[in-house]
């Protein structure tokens, strides 16, 4: 954390080393020292590439169905399902057929 801010732009590692009361020579000391290497970079802010791809929608596997639906609806409609069916589909023409 103390190394970190040592490399924002502008902020010299004698004001971070007042900030938490430790010498700066100490500070100089870690800064030179590879262990706090990958600690001190982590602590500073940086863009990383990405890369954004369409998202794959796997086929949704509907049983095999070989009974038939049968729905009456207000107003005298009445629907025949036969066969597999995708439900979700289903629920939005009923929705249609009774709004």
């Amino acid at each position: 954390m103390i190394c970190g801010q040592t490399r924002v732009p502008g902020v010299s590692v004698s004001q971070v080393a007042r900030r938490y009361d430790v010498n700066a020579n100490l500070v100089f000391a870690w800064l030179r020292d590879p262990r706090f290497a990958d600690a001190a970079a982590s602590d500073v802010a940086r863009f990383l590439p990405v890369e954004i791809v369409a998202e794959a929608k796997a086929p949704v596997a509907m049983p095999v169905v070989e009974n038939h639906i049968e729905i009456e609806l207000a107003g005298g409609h009445r629907m025949r399902v036969s066969g597999s069916y995708d439900p979700e589909a289903l629920a939005r023409l009923i929705r249609g057929l009774t709004a």
